[in-house]
């Protein structure tokens, strides 16, 4: 059966300290819920905000906005100021605190005055979280979450949770969750492993099943875009690798002015169908894509890649399935096999998205 890995969760895993690990739905939202309630944007110039060394540590700096007071720099924030000023995060932050300070400021006091957004968060110590443009579409993460919750439930007990180990059910610990977030992301997968589709005659006249599963990620401070993949997969393992996976497809949304009306309109709908449709429509559209048969195959492919790609997906259908391309099915299926081999991960996400745009035709 052609297939992919994916390894997203598993950076997620093998990169998170235990604070970022949650082990329901309902936890994570907690957290997200008290990180919101202390936290508050506002639009300040560009020349309102400076950095200012810390007496008596070497490279310590804060940052003082128009009312003089002084907040702490999270990493991911120092980095954006530093960006705005033009120089260089990794190169000021081995810079003595007075250095660093003058040549941020230089930076801000030398480009044109601007209007910038920056959101602070204040719960006994006060942090400057993001310094984003004025216009930064900010979707909370408490919302994405409730709206996993109302669909999905608590991400344990239901249908769709976190997955388990190789198909089997294990008890959920911060050491094997997909539920992670921060203050400067959050990051979900959830898997139905329950309910598998079973596709009849896949190779050799043998059946083979997939689960459903969808990550979901976001970031309140302009890390990371708004999104949903969502795709099939044979079985998530211990380091929570996706292996198997097929069908892969992506909402994106850009954390521009329209990114809370783009949530609404697009995202949560996606979320509702997923969350709403079952195996058998899945199984069903298998079957409709079986059955649409491709006229001219070298047309179809050269349409959405070039012809050395087109001709290396035909030859990655031929070496798994021992025939050509002949139906959506296939060439969707053959995308996923080329994939299999691209060393870059960007690429091969974008690969089987073009897969699962090649499925969606035969609906």
């Amino acid at each position: 059966m052609s297939n992919s890995t994916l390894m997203q969760a598993n950076h997620q895993w093998s990169s998170r300290p235990d604070d970022q690990r949650f082990t329901s739905l309902p936890e994570m939202y907690a957290m997200a819920a008290n990180v919101k309630g202390n936290s508050s944007a506002k639009i300040v110039s560009s020349r309102a905000i400076q950095a200012r060394p810390i007496e008596n540590d070497p490279r310590g700096l804060v940052a003082v906005g128009p009312s003089g007071q002084a907040v702490n720099f999270t990493h991911w924030s120092f980095g954006q100021l530093a960006q705005l000023s033009g120089a260089p995060a990794s190169y000021m932050r081995d810079l003595p605190g007075e250095l660093a300070a003058d040549c941020i400021n230089y930076g801000l006091q030398s480009r044109k005055v601007e209007d910038i957004g920056v959101l602070l968060y204040r719960n006994g110590e006060a942090q400057l979280r993001a310094v984003t443009g004025p216009n930064y579409g900010r979707v909370w993460n408490t919302q994405v979450i409730q709206a996993l919750m109302d669909r999905f439930g608590d991400g344990v007990t239901g249908d769709f949770k976190v997955p388990g180990e190789f198909g089997k059910d294990v008890a959920i610990t911060k050491a094997n969750t997909t539920l992670y977030a921060s203050d400067r992301d959050m990051f979900v997968f959830l898997a139905d492993e329950k309910h598998r589709i079973e596709i009849p005659g896949r190779r050799d006249g043998q059946s083979g099943s997939l689960a459903r599963g969808f990550f979901v990620w976001n970031s309140e401070v302009g890390k990371t875009s708004l999104g949903i993949g969502t795709f099939l997969f044979d079985y998530v393992c211990c380091n929570r690798i996706v292996w198997g996976a097929q069908q892969y497809a992506e909402v994106r949304i850009n954390h521009t002015t329209k990114a809370p009306d783009r949530w609404i309109e697009e995202a949560v709908p996606a979320i509702t169908a997923y969350a709403n449709s079952s195996a058998s429509t899945i199984t069903h559209a298998i079957e409709v894509a079986r059955a649409a048969r491709i006229d001219d195959v070298d047309k179809f492919l050269h349409g959405r890649f070039t012809r050395t790609k087109a001709s290396a997906i035909k030859a990655a259908h031929m070496n798994d399935e021992g025939r050509p391309i002949e139906t959506l099915w296939d060439a969707a299926t053959a995308v996923t096999a080329y994939a299999r081999g691209v060393g870059y991960q960007d690429e091969r996400i974008e690969l089987e998205r073009e897969g699962g745009r090649i499925l969606d035709l035969a609906q």
